[in-house]
């Protein structure tokens, strides 16, 4: 047994985790208290939602792997086994609804100058954004 970091929504959270090999195995009661998501028969569910498990491994010994997880939520994550931490991305269906409100999530990041700006700062008006990447 291992501590894991399991970010979610914005919120870390320290959970007890055994590593076998690639997969991140969770105590089923830290993953909901991690995430909110607990495993019922009826299948995965946080509040009023449930979403059916159709994967067999999801579950073993009591313990829920992260991948199968983020799998059947249709949310990608990242996990580093080198850190003992994972990342559990948004949905597609969350992401396409963000997007099609057209409204810009915000950010805050220095100018030129070094000052912070924040997009909610702006709003109402036009605004460039130019990025940079180095690779």
């Amino acid at each position: 047994m291992t501590t894991f970091t399991i970010i979610d929504e914005g919120r870390a959270t320290a959970v007890d985790a055994h590593v076998d090999d690639d997969r991140v195995m969770v105590v089923a009661g830290d993953l909901e208290r991690a995430t909110g998501w607990l495993r019922k028969p009826e299948g995965l569910c946080r509040g009023a939602t449930c979403v059916p498990v159709r994967d067999a491994r999801l579950e073993a010994g009591g313990r829920i792997d992260l991948a199968v997880l983020s799998a059947t939520l249709r949310r990608p994550v990242a996990l580093d086994l080198t850190e003992g931490a994972a990342f559990l991305g948004a949905s597609a269906d969350d992401r396409a609804d963000q997007l099609g409100s057209l409204v810009a999530q915000d950010f805050t990041l220095p100018d030129l100058d070094g000052r912070r700006q924040s997009l909610s700062d702006h709003r109402g008006n036009k605004v460039l954004l130019v990025f940079y990447a180095s690779w």
